[in-house]
């Protein structure tokens, strides 16, 4: 799993991103939580639609998590924490 960090520079306020990425037999596809600095969780559900390791899962994880608080407005300096 992976933690992330989003510091708004004009308010801040942190976000957290949770990503956690998962390959089997089935397919692949990822987890995302998106933390509000009120404590709200967003939560997402993604399914590959491609062969990906369990790395690979998670890096697609942060990048579309990334991606996905950017579009939300978030211009941000980003800090990232491996949880193992």
């Amino acid at each position: 799993m992976t933690e992330m960090t989003i510091e708004e520079a004009s308010q801040d306020q942190k976000w957290l991103l949770h990503v956690d990425g998962s390959s089997t037999a089935q397919g692949s596809g990822a987890g995302i939580v998106i933390t509000t600095p009120q404590g709200e969780d967003l939560e997402f559900a993604i399914k590959f639609c491609f062969k990906a390791s369990n790395n690979e899962a998670e890096y697609e994880a942060l990048v579309i998590g990334m991606r996905m608080a950017t579009r939300q407005g978030l211009n941000t300096s980003w800090y990232i924490q491996t949880l193992n």
